[in-house]
């Protein structure tokens, strides 16, 4: 008689196993999450590449000029933004062209029209402007609208686009995406809750200025940044080959914090843009690194510390604090420090070591550098 005998693991062979695992998943999960956080970077890369091909496209077709919603004469027509909406409309006999989202059906009401933001409310005096300096609506402007019909139809024609979202800008993506099958171009509620969600990508306000608004400072009264309503052709968006350095000024930015960040919503900014989360901005964190887009079509990350590296060694270069690569003396930004007027909203950051608006404030417009030469 053949006897059987069951087979089991003990406890000290099932421990062994348990520990084997453990140390397996211990070692192969910061592989795969830093493999997963590698690929929606090179996915944002490609958005961004895909983006200057758009632009380069949208140049072509309009004379060599950059993409822009601001009126060439818009400064003729008043002070500020407000005053200058209802000039336009009276010398004009029709309102300021609008910023226009696309097509689309109301998935709540069914309603199906044309949506934009329609210049005949003074309140969208911003998105005829790059960037408002002050006043109502301060920081704030078009360039945080590159997926605008205007533009978005030498993409896909579609505002919630996947391209105008960086994977790793986890709120709006995620407040996007049930839109981006859409068929129609632009979805105005829906999973956004009627909210509209800007895109992750932001243009350079600078350059889209005529150069001598952000010019640099200097002995002369005209020399430093000006009113751009001081300047009858203070909204002329120069043409893509007014860039003198094109492959060191950017062109688009991940406009928030997205790399080795610590946090995702900042604290400091009441009622968020997203369901109450304000993200924290590209030049918030000391370790921010965005991906940016270059005017010569190029696309590589440029972090917060190397831009103020360059700003540091052009003020030493120029024997001057008021004159780095970025514009100080405009009246936008917090007055208290770190963040002295100019600055893009650095009295929001994460640290005190993030002192830079590069991008946003670069001086001399789109003709100035946001980084320097390795030479």
């Amino acid at each position: 008689m053949k006897r059987h005998s069951n087979k089991a693991f003990t406890i000290i062979e099932l421990l062994v196993v348990v520990s084997i695992i453990a140390l397996l998943i211990g070692i192969l999960l910061p592989a795969i999450t830093k493999a997963r956080d590698q690929a929606r970077l090179t996915m944002s890369q490609a958005n961004l590449r895909n983006l200057a091909t758009a632009h380069q496209t949208y140049s072509a077709e309009w004379s060599g000029r950059q993409f822009q919603l601001s009126d060439d004469n818009f400064a003729r027509y008043g002070t500020d933004g407000m005053s200058a909406l209802e000039g336009y409309a009276d010398a004009n006999g029709q309102d300021h062209p609008p910023l226009l989202l696309g097509w689309g059906r109301d998935v709540n009401t069914g309603d199906y029209g044309l949506w934009g933001f329609w210049m005949s409310h003074a309140g969208n005096h911003s998105l005829a402007q790059p960037i408002v300096f002050q006043g109502n609506q301060e920081g704030f402007g078009y360039f945080r609208v590159p997926n605008a019909k205007q533009f978005n139809q030498y993409v896909s024609g579609r505002y919630y686009d996947p391209i105008f979202y960086a994977p790793k800008d986890t709120i709006p993506y995620a407040m996007a995406e049930d839109a981006f099958e859409s068929p129609d171009e632009y979805v105005p509620s829906g999973n956004t809750e009627g909210s509209f969600v800007w895109s992750s990508y932001c243009l350079s306000p600078a350059a889209l200025f005529a150069p001598a608004v952000m010019a640099h400072p200097g002995p002369n009264e005209t020399d430093g940044w000006k009113d751009p309503f001081s300047l009858p052709s203070g909204f002329r968006a120069p043409g893509l080959s007014q860039a003198l350095y094109p492959d060191l000024k950017t062109h688009m930015l991940e406009h928030h914090w997205l790399q080795q960040r610590r946090a995702e919503c900042n604290p400091g900014f009441v009622d968020g843009t997203y369901d109450g989360c304000e993200p924290y901005y590209f030049n918030h964190g000391w370790e921010s690194v965005p991906v940016g887009l270059f005017y010569d079509g190029h696309v590589e990350s440029i972090g917060a510390r190397e831009a103020i590296a360059a700003d540091s060694r052009m003020v030493a270069q120029t024997e001057t604090e008021d004159w780095g690569l970025w514009s100080r003396d405009t009246p936008f930004g917090g007055t208290e420090e770190p963040a002295p007027d100019g600055g893009y909203f650095m009295e929001m950051s994460y640290d005190t070591l993030s002192f830079t608006s590069f991008h946003v404030l670069t001086t001399d417009g789109i003709r100035g550098r946001d980084k320097l030469g390795d030479g």
